[in-house]
């Protein structure tokens, strides 16, 4: 991403991002004894729900997020359908969603971001481009 447009998605990216990791333990404060499952921290409290679902979700609502925040114009067809496969397997598919307009990897981008800053691995993304 270059430019203005570039700028602002990053940008975006990040205060998107930031929603996720806002919670007792990213604040570095025990969650109470009657925390829900939901809010735990995935990777040290035994009581969390488990890790990839947590991941998955996250990644569901990031990825609402930035379709809300920078709309869909230019997503093409094949695009959305590997992305909703990848999420109808609970982000357990291996990637293969291939990022080709402009928009597309905007949107790649911005999500590899908020993943990241969301505490996912680079081998959870979904972006892959096989030919």
């Amino acid at each position: 991403m270059t430019g203005r447009h570039g700028l602002a998605a990053l940008l975006a990216a990040s205060l998107l991002a930031a929603s996720f990791l806002a919670g007792p333990s990213a604040r570095g404060q025990a969650p109470a004894p009657d925390t829900p499952p939901a809010q735990l921290d995935p990777r040290n409290d035994p009581r969390a729900e488990s890790w990839p679902k947590v991941k998955c979700d996250r990644w569901r609502s990031a990825y609402e997020q930035a379709l809300a925040r920078f709309g869909s114009k230019g997503i093409g067809a094949e695009f959305t359908a590997r992305h909703d496969a990848f999420l109808a397997s609970g982000c357990q598919a291996p990637p293969d969603v291939c990022p080709r307009s402009a928009e597309e990897l905007n949107l790649a981008n911005v999500m590899v971001i908020a993943g990241m800053n969301a505490g996912m691995a680079s081998t959870f993304m979904p972006f892959a481009c096989r030919k």
